[in-house]
């Protein structure tokens, strides 16, 4: 089975996470995107959704899905949202796409976290997979330093040869050869470094279920 295979597979899964009725936190990616194309097809069922990102809300409403702000609504039902990396407490790595800002302030504003993934974001302990931190550009450097002297190696995301720039208006880290023992304690601290907007370890606003696509089907993960 092909990994994009399994994405799907986990997307429709994720439907039966759906609440009637109410409205759903969505997230970004190619996963999502499969979750999204599943949700037109039950989209009376729902109020409508808040979307973590410019083109998830692009995607929703050309499905003629309603998307509100999150400052139109209360307490989200369920956010459903892929990761780049998750562990056996349900800590991830995201950012992967870029939208890591948005996706942690819909996570938190959420009663609970839906993650939807590939086997292959299973991990005992994130790090391998290259942080994503969104940076006010003027810090970019000073924050790389910081990185430095924690054994990572950070470098600015760029597209042909220009800054990549988020919905936010602001850059991004990749920090690659971390090894991160306490994912809590770590999110708290980058989050205090002066120019970081948000650091893409989500351990505070972690998965509470992980739908996990495997070659058997799909594996529901549950994490207290």
């Amino acid at each position: 089975m092909t990994q994009d295979e399994l994405k799907a597979m986990v997307a429709r899964a994720a439907l039966d996470h759906v609440p009637h009725g109410e409205v759903v936190g969505v997230g970004t990616g190619s996963t999502v995107n499969k979750f999204i194309d599943e949700l037109g097809c039950i989209k009376d069922r729902i109020v409508g959704v808040v979307s973590s990102s410019d083109a998830s809300t692009a995607r929703l409403k050309a499905l003629g899905i309603s998307v509100f702000d999150c400052n139109e609504v209360g307490e989200i039902a369920v956010y459903i949202d892929g990761a780049d990396e998750i562990d056996g407490q349900g800590h991830m790595i995201k950012g992967g796409g870029a939208a890591l800002t948005r996706e942690k302030i819909v996570a938190a504003q959420s009663r609970r976290f839906v993650c939807i993934a590939d086997e292959s974001k299973r991990v005992d302990k994130l790090g391998k997979f290259p942080l994503p931190v969104e940076v006010i550009p003027m810090a970019a450097q000073r924050i790389a330093r910081q990185f430095a002297a924690l054994g990572g190696q950070a470098a600015l995301r760029a597209k042909d040869g220009q800054p990549v720039i988020t919905d936010n208006g602001q850059h991004l880290l990749d920090v690659r050869g971390l090894s991160i023992d306490d994912p809590l304690a770590f999110e708290s601290a980058v989050n205090q470094w002066p120019g970081v907007v948000t650091v893409g370890v989500f351990a505070h606003q972690k998965a509470r279920v992980c739908l996990l696509g495997r070659p058997d089907g799909v594996r529901t993960l549950t994490f207290g």
